[in-house]
């Protein structure tokens, strides 16, 4: 799989995720910081982990964190440490995560949700290295690539005056765009079955896909992308009666579907209006045709060319 798929453990040949290879292949060996961009679910924690593993660091620890999983005292604590007797519960000292993640990476995930007061302090890593621990007064450098990933736009944040601007464009130095899934559909049918595959494995199960299912698959606009199938995956395989995953497997509330209004960043989604559409499936053949053609006229009708895009 490392092989066939890029040496990246990700999953991918339609052309949107080929460019993103090539931007991990040019970035991975510099010390450049990395600002993954996309919708949740695109797959911004492999990509993070492609670019540490692609380096001279991929024997030095990957340390990741979610900035808006923990509240902002805590936050605070997770990322630089604390000294004991810093506050209440701090019994003992503790090394933060960019302590852990010195000679390394760390992967700060949903950075758009950190406080502003945070903020300050995140600036000076980036640009001298150094902090300190809660209630201490030593000061620590580490050696430590950033990798930060937001699903909202930061320059929003920005405007809005929720996000620094220093911040941001110290953050902003190689930019990476995750495609949603429905811009990338010539890749469900490889995903589908890579997490099938994983499914029956995992409970002891031959189930197989049907070419009704698949259209089905082409054609719904997947709002949670990689993660929606994954965990749709499963629960079919779990509940599925019999070894042909067919339409009556499907949950009832994927089978009418909003159509989403995609806007310039690619990451705010409305309804065009309350009333669910019917899925019009397109089949698998009519799929190929159009990314076929549109390879084409991309490369002056050269077929070579084409096919070479294509892979």
């Amino acid at each position: 799989l490392h092989n066939i798929h890029g040496g990246h453990f990700i999953i991918g040949h339609s052309k949107p995720m080929q460019e993103v290879f090539s931007i991990i292949d040019k970035i991975a060996p510099s010390r450049a910081t990395a600002l993954l961009l996309g919708e949740s679910g695109t797959g911004k924690e492999l990509v993070a982990r492609a670019i540490h593993e692609g380096g001279q660091r991929k024997k030095q620890a990957f340390i990741k964190i979610n900035c808006a999983a923990l509240p902002e005292t805590l936050l605070e604590s997770e990322l630089f440490g604390h000294e004991r007797g810093a506050f209440t519960s701090a019994h003992a000292s503790r090394p933060g995560r960019f302590e852990l993640a010195d000679g390394g990476t760390i992967f700060l995930d949903e950075i758009g949700e950190m406080p502003l007061s945070l903020q300050a302090k995140m600036l000076r890593v980036l640009q001298e290295k150094q902090f300190e621990r809660i209630g201490g007064s030593n000061t620590y450098t580490v050696d430590v690539r950033i990798i930060a990933a937001t699903n909202v736009s930061l320059e929003e944040a920005v405007n809005k005056g929720a996000f620094r601007a220093d911040l941001y464009y110290r953050l902003n130095v190689v930019p990476i765009l995750l495609p949603p899934l429905r811009e990338r559909k010539e890749d469900i049918p490889l995903l589908f079955n890579h997490f099938l595959n994983k499914s029956n494995s995992r409970n002891n199960r031959s189930i197989k896909l049907t070419s009704e299912l698949l259209d089905f698959l082409i054609s719904y606009n997947w709002p949670g992308n990689v993660r929606e199938m994954q965990n749709m995956v499963e629960r079919m395989v779990i509940l599925a009666e019999d070894n042909h995953l067919t339409l009556d497997d499907v949950p009832s509330n994927l089978l009418t579907f909003k159509q989403p209004v995609d806007f310039p960043d690619n990451q705010t989604l409305i309804n065009r209006d309350d009333q669910p559409e019917k899925v019009q499936p397109k089949e698998l053949q009519e799929v190929e045709r159009e990314q076929i053609e549109a390879a084409l006229r991309r490369n002056g009708w050269v077929q070579v060319r084409a096919a070479k895009e294509l892979g």
